[in-house]
């Protein structure tokens, strides 16, 4: 596998800012993990494309045919989409069920709190894990949160306890 690493970036609150004004998180207009990555001063080479900044109930078909055809398209066989969390196991479900390669390793991750202007945050651990994962998975789609790693058909957001788990486990 090359050392290639594409995001596919797709807005969520770990790609947003608090509005006072809505009393709410807002997507950002540019994504802030491109960034983020490149401070870090990974060796493997990174390559990010920006499908759109919504929160993940906004997504509407068009954006989820956008999110295949760029992975379709994509040169890269190690995949990280960042996803805002409410519709992020729907999508990783639509892309097991639509995506004719099967080669890929395609890691969906996002955060509970914004990666920039709030500490603590869980969005730069749970990058950090993505990457960590998408290096070593098998090919396949994943949900990589909360420090674990979910078949894309296997998991499911427990909002009152602001972390992802299995649907078979309480």
């Amino acid at each position: 596998m090359s050392d290639f690493v594409h995001f596919v970036i797709t807005g969520g609150t770990i790609d947003s800012h608090y509005d006072v004004t809505k009393d709410t998180v807002v997507p950002l207009k540019k994504s802030a993990v491109p960034d983020y990555m490149g401070s870090l001063k990974l060796y493997d080479k990174i390559e990010f494309s920006q499908i759109c900044m919504k929160d993940s109930r906004d997504l509407n078909s068009k954006d989820t045919k956008e999110i295949l055809k760029c992975i379709e398209s994509s040169k890269a066989k190690r995949i990280i989409i960042t996803h805002g969390t409410y519709t992020m196991a729907d999508t990783a479900k639509y892309l097991k069920h639509n995506l004719k390669i099967k080669d890929k390793t395609i890691v969906f991750t996002a955060s509970m709190i914004p990666l920039v202007g709030f500490t603590p945050t869980d969005a730069s651990f749970n990058l950090g894990y993505a990457f960590s994962q998408v290096k070593i998975l098998e090919p396949g789609i994943y949900v990589c949160m909360n420090g674990r790693t979910f078949l894309a058909d296997n998991v499911r957001k427990i909002l009152s306890e602001g972390r992802f788990a299995s649907i078979y486990t309480k």
